[in-house]
């Protein structure tokens, strides 16, 4: 991973499900992550027991504040969460429990501006985000938006830069058409052309016809 990322700081997303299961799960697919080459192990857990079990074996821990969309039905849904100041004041509440817990950073995401920003200024975590606006630490979009080749729902808050979709709908109508002229020139025997294959002495040709004569 060094090799490609270089200075970047590259994480890796446990399965809430696993790291749910127990302290010692989480611990331990946290250092399979590690160990894989992260640098930190994103954890959406609920339970703040779990976070502070893999910090306090140091592993680095990124939590997950605001809309935690495997969660949603919590929230009534895909929403923004934290329009109402109380809403709001348990999305603090959480993120001050995942520092408590010993966690490096957070993501908060679809939170109002006002309030992520706000929250941010009271954690000494990174605080990252994602539809949260510009007054945490770091931004976050996923690639396929910045790069337009998501084909389901695109957020309010993604931005894309291009539109790489049709450019990967003609790069795979090329790869088919490609691999439809393989097959014919199989099937017609155009390929191999000479120049595709090895070519054998004459004198040795003859030589092994003499031998499998022999068998």
């Amino acid at each position: 991973y060094s090799a490609v990322t270089g200075n970047t700081m590259l994480i890796g997303a446990a399965d809430f499900t696993e790291v749910a299961a127990s302290d010692e799960a989480a611990i331990r697919i946290g250092f399979k992550l590690l160990d894989a080459g992260a640098d930190g192990i994103y954890v959406g857990a609920h339970n703040i027991d779990r976070i502070k079990a893999m910090a306090d074996a140091a592993i680095p821990v990124i939590g997950h504040v605001g809309l935690v969309p495997y969660r949603n039905t919590w929230f009534g849904g895909m929403r923004a969460v934290g329009k109402k100041a109380d809403e709001a004041l348990g999305i603090y509440e959480r993120t001050m429990a995942y520092e408590e817990a010993g966690a490096i950073s957070v993501e908060i995401e679809v939170v109002p501006h006002q309030m992520a920003a706000e929250i941010s200024k009271r954690t000494k975590m990174i605080v990252i985000s994602m539809g949260a606006g510009n007054g945490c630490d770091g931004q976050y979009l996923f690639a396929e938006d910045i790069l337009g080749t998501n084909t389901e729902h695109v957020p309010r808050h993604a931005k894309q830069y291009r539109n790489l979709a049709a450019e990967y709908d003609r790069i795979h109508k090329e790869m088919v058409d490609a691999f439809k002229e393989f097959k014919a020139d199989v099937d017609s025997g155009t390929y191999p052309e000479p120049g595709h294959q090895v070519n054998g002495k004459e004198s040795e040709y003859q030589a092994f016809m003499d031998l499998l004569s022999q068998k």
